[in-house]
This record gives structure tokens, C-alpha cells and sequence, in this order.
């Protein structure tokens, strides 16, 4: 059937897997228990819906339609190589037969994405893979996104998550949340993970555009079951850094998409709402004093959402922070982000040798932020030169359009 309707309906479907492909993916497994059995189903259903719906019409329930159809379509598949099963020995196809009363969709905490992400993350797999595995089967990241968030091979990325769901397989890793008592030992696996989804989606890796509203949102989502299931303090914490860095989207990019810093931005268009959510959680996950890195890093990202103006931030809070922050979980980019905070608390100088200190050890070299940060303070000293070179080696390591616009633009300000 061809037609504006029918065109409309396809436009739907289009949708339907951009935003709801990866939940549908989750639920597959529970019902399927395989990966690879789940993510044929799924493109066997989106395409069953292509030929049927611009006929018939949507169903009422597209979601379910997709669920019960992927379902089907895989245990008529499987009927039919289970009759050629004793040809090969090696096989052991899941059985049909225990797929016929399978429950529905459930709607409580245990979400299925959550009991994918923690089966994903189960201690048995390196932790690497357990990242790698979750980014791509339940967030749909590509494996090329994911390879450059490891700096690594694309190919050799796609191999980890092949070995990974191998061992899934192999071992009987369960598709759950796990019981009470295992949830404190699977937690920091669950919060990388999240954090690294929400990260992708804040600023994304590449490409033309700053963020994919879409990762974001759907990390947030999931950061909010995981403080329903376990209110733990660092998991607050983790759900209260994203809401206080989501909250300023809005004021992050120009009309035009271009790149706006965080001490040129219209506060106004902050969004207070999810600022005073995300405060209350920092509060209550410092009350504990359980909390970890994500709590601190949520305290500095409330410090400044509380500033009224860019120069209304204290600066002094937040390198204390950052100091304690050092302590816990040290790391070249938390001190260069406390770098940043003495310059300035004690003026571009100051935070100029932190910097010099640490690219001095080798670290950071092919981090393009630590070059634009060292080239804006040598900027601010008036060594322009110096700048320009730094200016250029940021521009060269960069991979995002608006942050390479914006280095150009700062590059073409120097003075000649």
C-alpha cells in the first residue's frame, strides 16, 4: 500500500526503533534468552511490521505488537532447525516449547533494560567487556562509537563483544537483577556503564552534533531505576551528576548549534527543576557519608548551578572538591579539572603549572581538552604564541564539529 498513510505509518515504525528498539531488544532476551536469537527477532518483527501495518493499519499496543511478534517468529524458527537438530551434534538450540507461556511485559523496578544491564555486567565477564557488551546490546551504541570510547580497533571491539556474549552463554549467566545481597558488589560495574552512556549522550564522542538528547535521557531513565532499586549513596550520586549536567542543555549550544561555554551561558534557561532534584540528591547521598567519586563530582557540579552568575562561583569549594576527589579516585583528568579550578581561584599561572606538571609526566598527551585548556591560560597570560600551538595541537586531536569550530574560532581571535 503506498499513499500518504502508508508513508506516514513507515515514518512511525522509523521511530518506533529509534526510541523504543532497545527496550523491545531487553524484553526479547527475557522472553528468548539469547542475544543473538533476541536480535533477530527483533529486526524480524520491525520488518513484519514495514509489510503489515501501511495494510492493516498500527496496532494499539506497538510495543507488544513488536514483542509478541519477535517472539513468535523465533520459535517458528527454531521449530524449524530443531528438525535438523541430529545433524549436528554440536548444536543446542533453545527449546520452543519453553517459550510458549512465556510472561509478558512487566511493569515494576525490574525493568528489562535493568536486568540487561546487570546481566551484561556480570563479574564473570572483564570489565572492560561488560562495558563494551551493554553500550552496544542495550543501548544501541555502534562499535565504532564504542571503540573510540576505548581506544581501541573497531574490529578488535567487535571481537570482545562476541567472546563476551559467548561467555554469557557458556557460563548460564542469568538474565536478573541480582538478589539483595550480590546488588552492593555488581553496583560500580552498573554506575560505569550508566555513566558512560550518559557521557556519550552529553557530549557526544563525534559528529556534527554536541549531544544525543537521546542517550542522556536514556541514562537518566535507567540511573532512576537503579536509586528505586538501590538507594544507595553513590548510585544518588550518579543520578544527581546527570541531572545537574542535563539541566544545562539548553544554554550549552547557540541557535546555530555552535559550542557556548559554561561561564557564557544564559542561566535562565537552566532548568531549575531538575537542578533542585539533582541538589537533594547530593545532599542526601553526603548525609550518608558512604559516597564516592559520582556524589563529589555531583557536589561540584551543584556548586555551580547554585552560582546566580559565572563570576558568583566559588571557585574555592570547588578545587576542595576536586582535592578530595584527587584523594579517592585519582586520575590525570580529575587534576586536571582541579588544574582549571586554582586558575581560577589563584589566577592562570597557577593553574598553568598544574597543567605543564602533568603533561610534563606524559599524561594527557592525547587528551585535546588538556591542550585547549592549557592554550586558554596562556591565552589569558598574553603568550600567544605559546597559545596558538596549543590552540592547534587541541584542534588536531579533536574529534566533535562544534568543538573544533570553536577552537578555530579562539585560534583566529589570537592576535598575530
Amino acid at each position: 500500500m503506498n499513499g500518504p498513510r502508508a508513508e506516514a505509518i513507515r515514518a512511525a515504525v522509523d521511530t518506533l526503533y529509534r526510541e523504543q528498539s532497545r527496550r523491545i531488544f531487553a524484553t526479547l532476551i527475557r522472553l528468548l534468552g539469547d542475544f543473538d536469537l533476541a536480535e533477530e527477532a527483533l529486526h524480524d518483527a520491525f520488518r513484519a511490521a514495514l509489510e503489515q501495518w501501511p495494510r492493516d493499519g498500527m496496532p494499539n499496543q506497538p510495543r507488544a505488537w513488536l514483542v509478541s511478534t519477535g517472539r513468535f517468529k523465533a520459535i517458528d524458527k527454531l521449530r524449524r532447525q530443531s528438525r535438523f537438530e541430529s545433524l549436528d551434534e554440536e548444536a543446542e538450540p533453545v527449546d520452543p516449547a519453553t517459550l510458549e507461556d512465556a510472561p509478558g511485559e512487566e511493569d515494576s523496578v525490574e525493568d528489562d533494560r535493568l536486568r540487561l544491564i546487570f546481566t551484561c555486567c556480570h563479574p564473570a565477564l572483564s570489565p572492560d567487556a561488560r562495558v563494551a557488551l551493554t553500550l552496544r546490546e542495550v543501548c544501541g551504541l555502534t562499535t565504532e562509537e564504542i571503540a573510540r570510547a576505548f581506544l581501541t580497533a573497531a574490529p578488535t571491539l567487535a571481537q570482545r563483544i562476541v567472546r563476551a556474549k559467548a561467555k554469557i552463554r557458556d557460563a548460564g549467566i542469568p538474565y536478573r537483577v541480582p538478589e539483595r545481597e550480590e546488588l552492593p558488589d555488581r553496583l560500580d560495574a552498573v554506575l560505569r556503564v550508566v555513566y558512560l552512556v550518559f557521557n556519550e549522550g552529553y557530549s557526544a564522542s563525534s559528529g556534527d552534533a554536541l549531544t544525543r538528547h537521546d542517550l542522556s535521557d536514556e541514562a537518566i531513565r535507567l540511573g532512576r531505576l537503579l536509586v528505586e532499586l538501590l538507594p544507595e549513596p553513590e548510585a544518588m550520586g550518579l543520578l544527581a551528576l546527570m541531572l545537574l549536567h542535563e539541566a544545562r542543555r539548553p544554554a550549552r549550544t547557540s541557535a546555530t548549534g555552535e559550542m557556548i561555554l559554561l561561564d557564557r551561558q544564559d542561566r535562565s534557561k537552566w532548568d531549575r527543576q531538575r537542578i533542585a532534584e539533582g541538589i537533594a540528591l547530593v545532599e542526601r547521598a553526603l548525609r550518608s557519608r558512604r559516597f564516592g567519586p559520582y556524589t563529589l563530582q555531583a557536589a561540584i557540579a551543584a556548586v555551580h548551578a547554585e552560582a546566580p552568575a559565572a563570576a558568583a562561583t566559588d571557585w574555592a569549594q570547588i578545587a576542595g572538591l576536586y582535592q578530595v576527589l584527587m584523594r579517592i579516585e585519582p586520575s590525570p583528568v580529575v587534576e586536571l579539572n582541579r588544574a582549571v579550578a586554582v586558575a581560577m581561584r589563584d589566577g592562570p599561572a597557577a593553574g598553568l603549572a598544574l597543567i605543564d606538571a602533568i603533561l610534563a609526566r606524559g599524561e594527557l598527551e592525547d587528551y585535546h581538552l588538556a591542550h585547549a585548556a592549557r592554550a586558554d591560560l596562556l591565552r589569558r597570560l598574553d603568550r600567544n604564541a605559546e597559545a596558538r600551538a596549543a590552540y592547534q595541537r587541541a584542534l588536531a586531536l579533536a574529534r566533535q564539529e562544534p568543538e573544533r569550530r570553536f577552537l578555530q574560532t579562539r585560534l583566529d581571535e589570537l592576535p598575530v
